[in-house]
């Protein structure tokens, strides 16, 4: 990989949701990136956080019985940032829309466009889901309910302003087919386009006047709209380093992020990011998740239960990025004891446990050097088939038990034995780092037995073997 900046974002996820495996996913796949973009050398910012500027987070507040609702975004920021913690993740920078950065970047960009007439008052009648904070189309629902929350929308009809959207549907259609990575998957792009030819309407921007929100510059007896104001926090947080490389975020909203921020940057003068990853959805043992089936995965407890790298490794190699998937804690627990246990803990426990016995200097001629596909990984990685990139690391480390089998280093002494350790203690060094993305604690544990330093890419060549290996504790264990 040439060497850069990349930026990466998640969506920033309602502050009065509790964290499930759903957010986990796309939060954990863009720490993967995060993480393998900066052992390429790249000056990488990981950006996620909370949409706190809702309706529903009045809502949610009341329901806690919390009259203070600053005081209830606060505490569930904490729980948010916990779980995140929890999991490993290493982001640069939370964003909350309730920090007064955000709330200037807001009033500023809304300034912009009103200065150019793109925004302008009116009169808005139609449908609201009231879940997803959005204005609904007849043609949007599905037996005249959202198609997400499964919900019959509300009419409403008030006074609120609007953003010129219309004016730049064409602008954007013509930036998504001369950019055809701009939109990923491309089944994704297709449906966007289709919904850009079917005809693009102008947006309200901003609801009557509620105890929460960020006060329009120009009226304030008007608040603004949370999805314009949601938006945002992408420059908000990074303002400097605009445009984002990748937006990951759900399918459910892609519009908003390709339609509705594409036209507001336009409007604005900025750039549109390079790409915007829509994933899909999850099931649960073939169920969408449900509170009242009770069927919620906490990634948290998960993760206690089967260890956070587990999880990680899981979510990133039995689903197709982009493609819906299903949990199964049966699945979950076939790829534990098969690749994380018997192919990758066997083989550095077969290995240290020889190793710490010779007394010898280690060292040899690179025999495996020849099965390591890096730019094959790197390849895959560079699409987001990071599924395949697994499966390519994978096929070095059967290599690897392939050559412990065929070589018996239990019955060999001498050079023989120092050159076959030289090649698997060397293997299992260029292991750590191309794991590390998405196991970052084995990959640690794996250098510590070795007594080596974490490399970057750069380090992915067979080289003299510095270190005193030592045992240590089983990688995985069989549940």
């Amino acid at each position: 990989m040439k060497k850069g900046k990349f930026f990466i974002t998640t969506p920033i996820y309602y502050v009065n949701d509790v964290p499930h495996i759903g957010h986990a996913y796309t939060t954990i796949i863009a720490d993967i990136l995060a993480r393998w973009h900066r052992l390429a050398g790249k000056k990488t910012f990981f950006l996620t956080g909370l949409d706190e500027n809702s309706v529903n987070t009045i809502r949610g507040a009341r329901k806690a019985g919390m009259a203070d609702i600053k005081q209830y975004t606060d505490m569930m920021a904490e729980r948010w940032i916990s779980t995140w913690k929890a999991l490993g993740i290493e982001y640069d920078d939370f964003i909350r829309t309730t920090e007064e950065r955000h709330k200037k970047a807001v009033r500023d960009f809304f300034r912009k466009v009103y200065a150019k007439g793109d925004i302008y008052k009116g009169k808005y009648s139609g449908l609201y889901c009231d879940a997803c904070e959005a204005f609904l189309s007849e043609g949007d629902l599905i037996d005249g309910k959202c198609p997400f929350h499964r919900t019959e929308p509300k009419r409403i009809e008030e006074e609120n302003y609007f953003f010129r959207l219309s004016k730049y549907a064409d602008k954007v259609l013509e930036h998504i087919e001369k950019n055809p990575d701009f939109i990923q998957p491309a089944s994704r792009r297709n449906e966007v386009i289709s919904f850009i030819k079917s005809g693009v309407k102008d947006i309200s921007i901003s609801r009557p006047r509620t105890d929460w929100g960020i006060e329009l510059p120009i009226d304030s007896g008007h608040v603004i709209w949370v999805w314009f104001d949601a938006l945002i926090n992408y420059i908000s947080a990074r303002p400097d380093n605009w445009p984002a490389e990748i937006h990951l975020i759900g399918k459910d909203i892609l519009r908003f992020h390709t339609v509705i921020w594409g036209g507001m940057l336009m409007a604005a003068g900025y750039e549109l990011p390079k790409a915007v990853f829509a994933h899909g959805f999850f099931t649960v043992n073939g169920q969408k998740m449900s509170k009242t089936l009770g069927n919620v995965i906490d990634p948290v407890e998960i993760s206690r239960k089967y260890g956070t790298d587990a999880i990680r490794y899981y979510l990133s190699r039995e689903i197709p990025f982009g493609e819906d998937g299903d949990f199964s804690e049966d699945v979950l627990k076939r790829r534990i004891n098969g690749e994380l246990l018997s192919d990758l803990g066997n083989l550095v426990n077969r290995v240290i446990t020889i190793a710490v016995k010779f007394e010898g200097k280690i060292e040899g001629k690179a025999e495996l050097e020849k099965y390591l596909d890096f730019k094959r990984i790197e390849g895959h990685m560079g699409k987001l088939e990071i599924h395949h990139a697994l499966d390519a690391i994978w096929d070095f480390i059967r290599q690897c038990n392939r050559y412990v089998n065929e070589k018996q280093p239990w019955k060999l002494e001498g050079k023989e034995l120092s050159n076959t350790l030289y090649n698997l203690l060397e293997s299992l060094r260029i292991i750590s780092i191309l794991i590390y993305p998405f196991m970052p604690n084995t990959a640690e544990r794996i250098c510590g037995q070795l007594d080596v330093k974490l490399g970057t890419f750069g380090d992915i060549r067979f080289r003299k073997f510095g270190g005193k290996p030592k045992k240590g504790e089983l990688l995985f264990r069989y549940v």
